[in-house]
C-alpha cells in the first residue's frame, strides 16, 4: 500500500473528489412529525413519548401541516420546484431506536426538486475565490429516530426516544461538489437559510442539523464517477471538511497501492479525534429498504392557495437583504455581507436605521463594539449588549458633536452595565461633553501658542505638522474635554493671524 507520507502533491493532483451532501435538519415545530408529542431539545429521557412515538398496535399517525410549511418555506428558498400531491412510504430497516421498526419517509416523490445555493469557495491550490451553485438534488420529509447511549459499555445501550418522530428535512445535492472548501461554504449557507427561515436552529453540536458526506474519486478530467463511500452523521463544518479530505487521501491511496485493494462501496464513521474514517458496513441499496407507501397516511395535496399563502409569509433572505443594505443604505459589500450573515443582527442593524439616517456609522458600531460582545448563544437569544434605542441615541450625540469618538466608546461600556440609562445623562455624569464653548477654548488656544512661540516660527516656516503638538496641548490644558474638529478650526484662524 502507499503510505499516507507518500501521497505526495503530484499524486494527489491526478484525481479529483466528487462529492454529495445529504444534509438533515430538524424542523422547529412544537410537535413531532406525525404525534402530539412535545418536540423540544434537552428533555428528560423518554419523557417526551406517546403510544404513538412507541409504535404501539392500533396507533395511527397524523401528518403536522406545519411540518409541509416549513419544508416549502425552504424549497422555495432554494428555487426548488414544490410537489403539490405527495405521499409517504415506510422504509424498512432495522432500527432499534425506531420503535415501529421502520422509518416514515418521501420516497419517489421528494416534496422539493432541483434548485440549488450559490457560495463562495476558495480554489485549494490557488487560493483565489470563485462563485459556484450547489444543485440540489431534492428535499424530501421524514422522521428523525431515537438515539442509542452506549456509555462505554460492550454488553448494554440505553434507549431515548424522545428525539424519535422529530421533523426532519434532508437535503439531498448533486453529486456536484469538488472540494472540502465547497462543502464547508454549502453548509454554512444551509445553516444560514434555516435560521432566516426560522424552520430549524442549525445547531450542528445538539445534532438538529447533521450531514452525511457521500465521496467518489475519479482521475482528473473523466467523466464517470468512482466508487461511493458515505461517512455519517458529522456534527460540525470542521469536521465534514476534514472527513472530506481524509476520505479523498485514503481513496487515492487505495487506488494507487500495488496490492490490488479496491474501494468498497459502504458506510464509515468519522472519529474527529483522530480525523480518520473507519468502516461500519457495507453500503445498503435502495432495495434494501423495501419501500412502499404508507397504508395510514393519505396523499397531502399542497393547493396554489396554501402555496401562494406560504409565499406571502417569506421572510427577507440574506441575499436580498444584503441588496437592500447596499443600495438603501449605501453600505459597501464588505459591511453588507458581514450584517446579513446573522439573521439577528441583520435585523438589530435595520431597527438602528429606523432611529438614525447615519446608516454607515450604525454598521460600523454593530460590526465593531455591538458584536464583540456576543457570541453565539447570546446572538441566537438575542442578548445585544445595549437596545436599539441607546446606540442610536449614542450616535446622534456624536453626530450632534456632543460627545467624541473616543468618549462614545466609554458611554457604550458603561450603557452595558445601565441599560436603562440615556447615553446623554451617562455623558453627562462622568464628564464625557464636549466642551464647544468657543471663547473658553480660544483661550486654551492663544495660552498654548503663547507658550510656544519657537514651534509657530517654525509652523509660519512651513512646518505645518506641528499642527498636531497644538492640538495635542489644548486637548491636554482641556482634560480631553475640547471638540477636537472645533479646536483645529480656532487653531487654524489664529495661526493664520500672526
Amino acid at each position: 500500500m502507499v503510505a499516507e507520507a507518500s501521497l505526495s502533491p503530484e499524486i494527489l493532483a491526478k484525481y479529483e473528489a466528487v462529492i454529495g451532501l445529504e444534509v438533515h435538519c430538524q424542523l422547529l415545530t412544537q410537535s413531532k412529525i406525525f404525534a402530539a408529542d412535545t418536540n423540544a431539545f434537552g428533555a428528560e429521557p423518554n419523557t417526551n413519548i406517546s403510544a404513538i412515538t412507541l409504535g404501539y398496535p392500533g396507533t395511527l399517525p397524523k401528518l403536522n401541516r406545519k411540518v409541509v410549511e416549513y419544508a416549502v418555506r425552504m424549497g422555495l428558498a432554494c428555487g426548488c420546484t414544490i410537489t403539490r400531491h405527495n405521499v409517504f412510504a415506510r422504509k424498512n430497516y432495522f432500527y432499534p431506536d425506531l420503535p415501529k421498526g421502520y422509518q416514515l419517509s418521501q420516497d419517489k416523490g421528494p416534496i422539493c426538486v432541483g434548485g440549488g445555493i450559490p457560495i463562495t469557495a476558495k480554489d485549494p491550490d490557488t487560493g483565489k475565490s470563485y462563485q459556484t451553485t450547489i444543485q440540489i438534488h431534492h428535499i424530501h420529509l421524514e422522521e428523525d429516530a431515537g438515539k442509542s447511549i452506549h456509555d462505554g459499555s460492550d454488553w448494554t445501550t440505553q434507549l431515548d426516544y424522545n428525539r424519535a418522530g422529530t421533523p426532519l428535512i434532508e437535503m439531498v445535492t448533486e453529486p456536484c461538489l469538488r472540494t472540502a472548501d465547497e462543502a464547508g461554504q454549502y453548509l454554512t449557507e444551509v445553516r444560514r437559510l434555516v435560521r432566516y427561515l426560522d424552520i430549524c436552529d442549525g445547531n450542528m453540536e445538539e445534532g438538529s442539523l447533521r450531514c452525511d458526506v457521500n465521496i467518489s474519486i475519479r482521475p482528473k478530467g473523466a467523466t464517470h464517477l468512482g466508487t461511493k463511500v458515505e461517512v455519517k452523521n458529522l456534527n460540525s463544518i470542521r469536521n465534514v471538511m476534514r472527513a472530506v479530505d481524509s476520505e479523498f487521501r485514503r481513496q487515492v491511496e487505495l487506488t494507487e497501492s500495488g496490492a490490488g485493494e479496491r474501494i468498497t462501496q459502504e458506510t464509515r464513521t468519522f472519529d474527529a479525534a483522530t480525523g480518520q474514517s473507519y468502516a461500519m458496513r457495507e453500503k445498503e441499496t435502495m432495495n434494501d429498504y423495501r419501500y412502499f407507501p404508507d397504508p395510514d397516511l393519505t396523499p397531502v395535496v399542497i393547493s396554489e392557495e396554501w402555496l401562494a399563502d406560504i409565499q406571502d409569509r417569506m421572510p427577507m433572505l440574506p441575499a436580498a437583504l444584503h441588496h437592500k443594505f447596499t443600495t438603501m443604505y449605501g453600505l459597501p459589500d464588505y459591511d453588507a455581507t458581514l450584517l446579513t450573515d446573522a439573521k439577528e443582527l441583520a435585523e438589530y442593524y435595520e431597527a438602528v436605521c429606523t432611529k438614525t439616517t447615519n446608516y454607515k456609522a450604525a454598521s460600523n458600531w454593530v460590526m465593531g463594539p455591538v458584536k464583540g460582545q456576543l457570541n453565539e448563544k447570546t446572538l441566537r437569544e438575542r442578548k445585544f449588549p445595549v437596545s436599539v434605542e441607546q446606540l442610536a441615541s449614542l450616535l446622534k450625540l456624536i453626530d450632534e458633536g456632543t460627545i467624541s469618538q473616543t468618549a462614545a466608546q466609554q458611554v457604550f461600556t458603561l450603557m452595558i452595565d445601565a441599560p436603562e440609562a440615556s447615553p446623554a445623562d451617562l455623558a453627562s455624569a462622568h464628564g464625557l461633553i464636549q466642551n464647544r464653548n468657543t471663547d473658553t477654548l480660544q483661550t486654551l488656544v492663544e495660552e498654548v501658542l503663547a507658550a510656544w512661540p519657537d514651534k509657530v516660527e517654525q509652523y509660519q516656516k512651513g512646518k505645518k505638522n506641528l499642527l498636531g503638538l497644538f492640538m495635542g496641548e489644548v486637548m491636554k490644558k482641556s482634560k480631553g474635554s475640547a471638540d477636537p474638529k472645533l479646536v483645529n478650526e480656532l487653531l487654524a484662524k489664529t495661526l493664520q493671524k500672526q
